[in-house]
Parts: structure tokens; C-alpha cells; sequence
């Protein structure tokens, strides 16, 4: 289901330069990726999800968190982003359907790195 998208996502130099990290991987794993998938959920909900951010476009942090990084990778980090790459309209709360959407994706990048991570370790 993703596939297109992550696909469109590799070929853009900025979007894959973002890899996880080993501290991140230990994270994950230490975590849970059912942990994980609810830190995605309350940071969408929070940081994407409203009708208008403050702060848009420097919500998501660089660093800190392997979500954040997979934001960035995916572009989901701000809703400039997600209309650019995922055609989801600025200015509207977005739907349950919409945020589900964009933790899937998220969820979907993380496992793909950790495949990555462990093919290449």
C-alpha cells in the first residue's frame, strides 16, 4: 500500500538522507513497536492533526525520537509537507482515516530501517 509513495520518497535527496540510527534501533526494540506506534498516534494527533499549527513547518524535531526521524523521512513532519508530497489539504483537521494514514506510513519506514539496520549488520 505504501510502496509508491516510499518509492517517490528514495528519490528525493533530503527525504533519504534520514536513516535510524543504532540509538534508535535499541530504542525501538527496547520500546516495543507497539509503544512506538502510540507515540506516533499522540504526536499526529497533537502536532499534525489540528486545523491550524502555530508553528507549522517547525513542529517535528530533527532528532530525538526515531517517530521524528521517520516524519522527516516520510515527509509527514508538517502540513506543508503532507500537501506537497501526500496531497492532504492545509487548513482542515484532519481525519481519523488521514492520521491513521500517516502512522501507518511511519510505522511502515521504521520497519523497513530495521530490516535495513539488520540485513546490514
Amino acid at each position: 500500500m505504501y510502496e509508491h509513495i516510499l518509492e517517490k520518497l528514495s528519490h528525493s535527496k533530503f527525504r533519504s538522507s534520514f536513516k535510524l540510527k543504532e540509538k534508535d534501533k535499541t530504542y525501538i526494540l527496547q520500546k516495543g513497536m507497539n509503544t512506538i506506534k502510540s507515540h506516533a498516534k499522540d504526536f499526529i494527533a497533537k502536532r499534525l492533526a489540528p486545523e491550524e499549527i502555530p508553528n507549522d513547518g517547525k513542529q517535528t524535531p530533527m532528532k530525538g525520537h526515531p517517530v521524528f526521524i521517520a516524519q522527516h523521512a516520510t515527509a509527514t513532519c508538517c502540513r506543508k509537507c503532507l500537501n506537497k508530497w501526500h496531497h492532504i489539504a492545509q487548513g482542515k483537521e484532519l481525519t481519523q482515516a488521514q492520521q491513521d494514514y500517516v502512522v501507518n506510513l511511519i510505522l511502515e519506514w521504521i520497519k523497513r530501517q530495521l530490516q535495513t539496520i539488520k540485513h546490514n549488520a
